[in-house]
């Protein structure tokens, strides 16, 4: 999991900087070695950027079914008994007064 969140991300920006470096900054009109490996360096820096994002996406869903679920089970507690589950933070109880 880890090689999918970090390392595949910085692996493909690190080859992106390289490339970049290999090709001087440089950018013309004209099409030459130079600026086309900076191009590329830039494109993937965006594509380890986009991973990296979809990467953060996906936690942020599955925290959110997560998040979801325990809120369910908070309720059909409160319909059994009459209260909310003993571990709720009662500040959040009393916030809406």
């Amino acid at each position: 999991m880890q090689i999918t969140r970090y390392w595949l991300p910085g692996g493909i920006a690190l080859v992106g900087v390289v490339l970049i470096v290999l090709g001087h900054a440089a950018y013309s009109e004209s099409t030459s070695s130079h600026s086309l490996e900076s191009a590329t360096g830039v494109a993937l820096l965006l594509v380890a950027l986009i991973v990296w994002m979809i990467n953060w996406m996906y936690r942020l869903s599955i925290r959110s079914n997560i998040e979801r679920e325990e809120e369910e089970q908070a309720r059909d507690h409160f319909g059994r008994t009459g209260r909310w589950p003993e571990d709720e933070d009662p500040r959040s109880q009393n916030g809406a007064r």
